[in-house]
């Protein structure tokens, strides 16, 4: 594979699923792109970034959600802590007004993907996070505070067509 004349190495791209994207997997609305994308993590082609926040989230979720989450590949995803690091990165995002203080765990993945320099992160909540309005917020903080801008999407976008 070549992109722009260079040689593509093929490596596995590291995406931060936040807690709506293992919800999706059940959800007649959006299981036809959240499956598929479980489905390239079984197949050894993405690494996910699983968090503890995601992890404290999904604690209230029906069982088959945690089934989910204990049937994937432990070799395919990456547990990431939450850091003071993280916590300050996302307080910025709330003292730079991209949301309000209420959704400071949004904020929180967003940081968490983004110290972690994770290719992408994955979500189904369109208000607060896959919104091009909130994206531009939180990568202009990023950049002000020395971090690289983070590519947020749907699962519907991280869809593989080609073969």
């Amino acid at each position: 594979m070549y992109i722009c004349g260079l040689k593509s190495f093929e490596m596995k791209q590291k995406i931060y699923f936040d807690t709506s994207v293992f919800g999706g997997y059940f959800d007649i609305e959006f299981a036809e792109y959240t499956i598929p994308l479980f489905d390239r993590v079984r197949n050894n082609e993405l690494q996910i970034l699983y968090s503890a926040l995601t992890e404290q989230e999904l604690e209230p979720s029906p069982e088959k959600v945690k089934q989910l989450v204990r049937s994937l590949p432990a070799d395919n995803i990456d547990f990431i802590d939450i850091s003071a690091e993280a916590v300050t990165l996302a307080k910025q995002y709330i003292a730079e007004n991209v949301v309000g203080k209420t959704n400071y765990e949004d904020c929180l993945h967003i940081a968490l993907a983004t110290i972690h320099k994770a290719d992408y992160l994955a979500s189904w909540n369109f208000k607060h996070i896959v919104n091009t309005f909130r994206i531009r917020g939180y990568n202009a903080v990023n950049l002000k505070m020395g971090y690289s801008t983070l590519e947020i999407r749907s699962p519907r976008d991280l869809m593989k067509y080609e073969d």
